[in-house]
């Protein structure tokens, strides 16, 4: 019986490897704004994963890794994206530039602020609604990703760069296990690699993404676990909290059983598929098909 499961196991994932993803596109064609040199580390990218075109919604989403700012955790990427164009939406996951490569803020916002016109720009060539283009993050990319919802802008009308005259405001946003603060429930490492080793009170202030949340802010789906010991619930509820004060739509799910990255509950969704996934996904999913972007 262990044979069997294991070649099933073997099968599904060959399968998704006859489906690979499209090759990475940078986000700039030229230097990125603020690049440190010309290595793979200096160059943000999109991939994008696309259904079937019969399967497809028209709906988008950026996913952005989490990795404390420090690395981009695979299975937080490529499996998110395998797992959205399963269920006919477009998955575009953003190697946005790190702490570690010597980036601090304001460099990883201006990339997923970038993925999110660079997707809008392109609705066309990838069969999508410039009205669905969301954005997805875990554990730091978390923080990015609440940072896209609490701090975009409109466009530029009148740049010479097409992408920049789309606006970077998601549509929706999905944050699992997020990190939101930057005061005292924040995550150290993330803190420390994405605003340095001393940031003043007003930078701590404006990261801290609970404090930013207005009315604008797009509906957003949170999850977080009670047993995590990386990156604290107050974290989700703090911005569920805010996200309630402003009148925002927003669905929140707390477990108590889990630890800190668990992603959709196993480290490779080509194996598994949607068996035993993490309960978060089957309500993530209602809650998508709730707003049309399912079917």
């Amino acid at each position: 019986m262990k044979a069997l499961f294991l070649l099933l196991a073997l099968f599904a994932t060959l399968t998704i490897q006859a489906q690979p993803a499209g090759e990475p596109v940078r986000l700039w064609i030229e230097d990125a704004p603020g690049a440190l040199g010309e290595e793979p580390k200096d160059i943000p990218t999109l991939t994008p994963y696309l259904p079937d075109e019969e399967k497809g919604t028209g709906a988008a989403i950026v996913i952005c890794p989490g990795g404390g700012y420090g690395s981009l955790a695979g299975h937080e990427g490529e499996d998110y994206a395998l797992w959205l164009r399963d269920h006919g939406i477009a998955a575009f996951v953003l190697k946005y530039r790190l702490g570690s490569g010597g980036y601090r803020h304001p460099v990883p916002s201006q990339d997923a602020a970038r993925a999110i016109r660079f997707v809008r720009a392109n609705a066309d060539k990838y069969k999508i609604d410039v009205k669905r283009v969301g954005i997805m993050g875990s554990s730091a990319g978390g923080h990015l990703a609440s940072t896209a919802l609490t701090r975009f802008d409109t466009g530029k009308a009148d740049s010479d760069d097409l992408i920049e005259r789309q606006s970077s405001r998601p549509d929706l946003g999905i944050l699992c296990y997020p990190v939101i603060t930057m005061g005292d429930k924040t995550h150290g490492g993330s803190k420390k690699n994405l605003l340095g080793q001393d940031p003043s009170v007003e930078l701590v202030k404006e990261l801290s993404n609970e404090l930013q949340v207005t009315q604008e802010t797009p509906p957003t789906f949170i999850y977080h676990t009670v047993e995590d010991k990386v990156v604290p619930v107050e974290n989700a509820l703090m911005f569920a909290g805010a996200l309630r004060e402003n009148e925002v739509p927003f669905d929140l799910h707390v477990y108590e059983k889990g630890p800190h990255g668990s992603g959709l509950g196993h480290k490779v969704y080509a194996a598994y598929r949607d068996g035993n996934l993490h309960p978060w996904t089957a309500n993530c999913l209602f809650w998508l098909k709730g707003r049309g972007w399912v079917k």
